[in-house]
């Protein structure tokens, strides 16, 4: 992994972005099982709130203040996962699909290696602006001609 002198920002080769993939994957499967279930959890407590009055004495109170505490140690977990991938330098873009974006360096400016969950291994980069939608294979011709990343520089050889 390259650093910059200015920002301390990390750009990674794809045969970085791949190496790093079986410690990213765990977090990430954790992040994205964890995301669902937040997702789920919260809209089955606002369905069940929705149109109740919130009564301290009610009979469900206690449970569902429980709910609630296990819904905030929840999310501070999934923030935990968000940091462990940015402190390897991997940006977290969607949590329950599992996607991420490694910064990397073609030609000089700055752009991502993107991977998702279900993919064996980065196998695609976008524009920093394109995102998602974006995404390119990293296939022969993808970029002016080239077709992997350098290893020495973080960028693509001739």
């Amino acid at each position: 992994m390259r650093r910059t002198t200015n920002s301390e920002k990390r750009f990674f080769t794809v045969e970085e972005a791949n190496k790093a993939l079986p410690l990213v994957r765990a977090i990430v499967d954790d992040l994205a099982r964890l995301s669902r279930e937040v997702i789920e959890r919260r809209e089955r407590l606002s369905v069940l709130m929705d149109g109740r009055e919130e009564d301290e004495r009610g009979p469900y109170r206690e449970e569902l203040t429980q709910i609630e505490e296990e819904l905030e140690k929840d999310s501070r977990r999934l923030q935990e996962y968000v940091e462990e991938l940015r402190e390897l330098g991997v940006e977290p873009k969607n949590g329950t699909e599992g996607l991420v974006d490694f910064p990397a360096l073609i030609d000089g400016r700055e752009v991502y290696l993107c991977w998702k969950l279900d993919e064996p291994e980065v196998l695609f980069w976008h524009e920093q602006d394109a995102g998602f939608a974006g995404r390119q294979s990293l296939t022969a011709g993808s970029v002016a001609g080239e077709s992997s990343l350098g290893e020495d520089d973080g960028s693509y050889d001739a």
